[in-house]
Order: structure tokens, then C-alpha cells, then sequence
């Protein structure tokens, strides 16, 4: 076999492996954003998480259950990234291991899961690690006990102290004031990229890139250099965007609406800039999930 045929299959096997998990990938992101309290940091550990499996799967002599097995590898990835970024837990996960009593009773599932959803997601990370998995399981994700336990490897009685902790300090931030935030004006760079596309001067684009620029077509495809040309050259084909500059958990982002009268985005564009040249493109098109529960404000 030529290497090129190799390399074929290669991608057709990753192919076919995120078409089996498509249908989990919103979910494992609803649990990936609000462990780390970032919907794009979420996405980077789906990513994470679904190439691990991948590479996984040739060592395995049978395939698992996928959703279980998923997530067991989405927790210890997101874990995994807090500890590297030295982010401080007020109860580690070990705490709970060893609770047997039953709590009192607490909200009930549904007031639970309306509490849940309703806070923002940048809101769980002050949640304890142990507190936050329980919460987001059971009461976004809909979880049972005894599937939260094992995937957590903790007993029920433990899942139930988690969850009920948890609970309890999700409804003291729920009726605490909301961060604040305030609205900023657009750096000139996102500025003239937002205009030029918008226009569709397409060689104003191109300008504005670096030699070595590189494209993340999120849970699609990547690119890098000239190939990155036919990124334009589709946009251009396309006429259910209109570009507004935007603000997203701290970081300048990109809104794409479907229409311009549109209150929310669909989906939207990191730039990574660099002595005023662009060097990264992410284009969430393909993932229009991330952006589903993002806090999201328009630049003035």
C-alpha cells in the first residue's frame, strides 16, 4: 500500500468515527463548557477528548459504549486541563468518596434543572470539581444516579452529597448579582476584517493574513497557506452571514448572524493576531453548538 493510500484511509476512518459520534458532540460540549466555564475552551476539549478516542480504539478488542466512554475520557481531559492551568478547587474530587449519609432534601429535578440552565455558564467553575461534574450530569445533562457514579467512580450516597453541595451553592450564585460586564469598542484589526468581509473585498483579506496563516474549520477540516483561499472563495458562494464584531467570555470574537436583523449569532470567528497580521482563523460554522448557551455582547 502507497503511502498516499494510507493516508486515504486514515482519513476516511477519522470520517467515519465523527460521523458515529456527531449526535454526542452538543452534549459532550454542554459538559465540557461548563467544567471549565468557557464554551470555547469546552470545544477545544471535545476535540481533545474525541482524537484521544480515536487513537484509542485500535487497542480496544471490542467497541464500547460510546456515550459513557466519552465522557469518562471528556472529565479526565477537562481535569486534566484546570490542574495544567493551576485553576484552584475549594474541594478536590477525592472529598466525597467517602460520604454515606444521605443529604437533606435539597430542590427537586426540575426546579434543579431550570436553576441549571438558567445560570451562565462562566458561573460553574466556582462550583467545586466533584460539585460541578454532579451538577451539570444530573441537572443539564439528565444523567441517573447510578450513571453519574460510574462515571465518576463514586458511590450514589457520594453522588448525592456532591449534588446536593452543589445545588445549594448554584442557587446562592443564582440569586447573587451577575458579573459585571461592559461593552468595549472593536480593536481596529477585527474592525477592517469585519468590513472587508462584510464588502467582500476579498483581496483586502487576504491582505490583512499572514504568509503562514492557518484555518480551523472547526470539527471539519484544517488548512494552512494558500489553502486557505477557498475558504474565502466559499464564503463568497454563501449568502446567510453578515459579520458584527463582538465580545465572548474576555476574548474579541466574531458574530456571525444568519441575517443581519438577527438578535443572535449562529455561530461565530476567532482571529489570533500577531504584529497586526492574522495567523489563526477558528470558524465555528461546523459547530454552531458552541455558541447555543455562550454570554455573548455586540462591540459598540
Amino acid at each position: 500500500m502507497t503511502a498516499d493510500a494510507v493516508l486515504a484511509a486514515q482519513h476516511e476512518g477519522r470520517r467515519r468515527f465523527l460521523e458515529l459520534v456527531a449526535d454526542l458532540r452538543p452534549e459532550l460540549h454542554r459538559y465540557c463548557a461548563r467544567m471549565l466555564g468557557s464554551v470555547a475552551d469546552g470545544e477545544d476539549i471535545v476535540q481533545d477528548t474525541l482524537a484521544r478516542a480515536y487513537y484509542l480504539l485500535p487497542e480496544m478488542e471490542e467497541l464500547p459504549a460510546l456515550r459513557p466512554w466519552l465522557f469518562r475520557i471528556a472529565h479526565n481531559r477537562a481535569l486534566d486541563h484546570l490542574r495544567g492551568y493551576e485553576v484552584r478547587m475549594s474541594e478536590p474530587l477525592d472529598a466525597v468518596r467517602d460520604t454515606a449519609a444521605d443529604p437533606a432534601p435539597g430542590p427537586d429535578d426540575a426546579m434543579a434543572h431550570q436553576q441549571a440552565l438558567r445560570l451562565a455558564v462562566s458561573r460553574f467553575i466556582e462550583l467545586a470539581p466533584a460539585q460541578r461534574s454532579c451538577v451539570i450530569l444530573k441537572d443539564v445533562l439528565g444523567h441517573s444516579l447510578e450513571q453519574i457514579g460510574a462515571l465518576l467512580d463514586l458511590s450514589v450516597p457520594a453522588v448525592k452529597a456532591a449534588l446536593h453541595r452543589g445545588r445549594l451553592r448554584l442557587g446562592e450564585l443564582a440569586e447573587g448579582p451577575p458579573p459585571a460586564t461592559r461593552s468595549r469598542e472593536a480593536s481596529p484589526v477585527i474592525s477592517r476584517y469585519v468590513a472587508l468581509f462584510n464588502a467582500r473585498d476579498w483581496d483586502g483579506v487576504r491582505a490583512m493574513l499572514a504568509e503562514d496563516v492557518q484555518l480551523d474549520l472547526v470539527s471539519r477540516a484544517q488548512r494552512a497557506g494558500r489553502a486557505v483561499e477557498s475558504y474565502m472563495s466559499n464564503y463568497e458562494r454563501l449568502n446567510d452571514w453578515v459579520l458584527r464584531p463582538a465580545w465572548l467570555e474576555g476574548r474579541e470574537v466574531i458574530a456571525v448572524l444568519r441575517a443581519a436583523g438577527d438578535a443572535r449569532p449562529g455561530y461565530f470567528i476567532e482571529l489570533t493576531v500577531r504584529r497586526g497580521k492574522i495567523h489563526l482563523i477558528r470558524d465555528f460554522r461546523y459547530a454552531p453548538y458552541v455558541i447555543q448557551d455562550a454570554e455573548l455582547s455586540f462591540h459598540l
